[in-house]
């Protein structure tokens, strides 16, 4: 088995993306599933949070440290939201960001992984558009 070139500190990284991914996909799937009763786009999101997955968790664990994150506190812009509209489009660009970070460190180390995080932010680019689409129709 070859080394991971993957440093404790970068464990950390792609532990807290692959927690923002799933969380921000969770939002969302939540919306579309208990406020929509939207069965085929739930559905959808929930098979992507499902491949939002490494089989390292041990070790993404190991070297977790949410107490001393530097960014812990929450900025004015992420304590305000209007409306759904803005939960959505604000879990939206937080999957996408946060796949594409796991995209760019498992070139690294896995490009099945890697290639798996670009599946999933082209899905949310896709879910996003037809998604947000609905909802500015829907206000109208």
């Amino acid at each position: 088995m070859t080394k991971s070139r993957l440093s404790p500190d970068l464990y950390r990284v792609v532990d807290a993306n692959l927690n923002r991914l799933k969380e921000g996909i969770r939002v969302i799937e939540d919306i579309m599933r208990y406020r929509d009763n939207n069965k085929t786009l739930s559905k959808k999101l929930k098979e992507l949070r499902h491949l939002a997955r490494v089989n390292e968790t041990l070790e993404l664990l190991k070297y977790r440290d949410s107490i001393n994150d530097v960014l812990r506190t929450s900025t004015k812009s992420e304590l305000n939201r209007n409306d759904t509209m803005s939960i959505l489009t604000a879990n939206f660009k937080r999957g996408q960001e946060s796949s594409r970070v796991l995209e760019e460190l498992y070139k690294l180390e896995s490009i099945e992984y890697s290639e798996n995080f670009k599946y999933i932010r082209y899905e949310l680019y896709n879910l996003e558009k037809e998604i947000l689409l609905a909802e500015a129709n829907e206000s109208e």
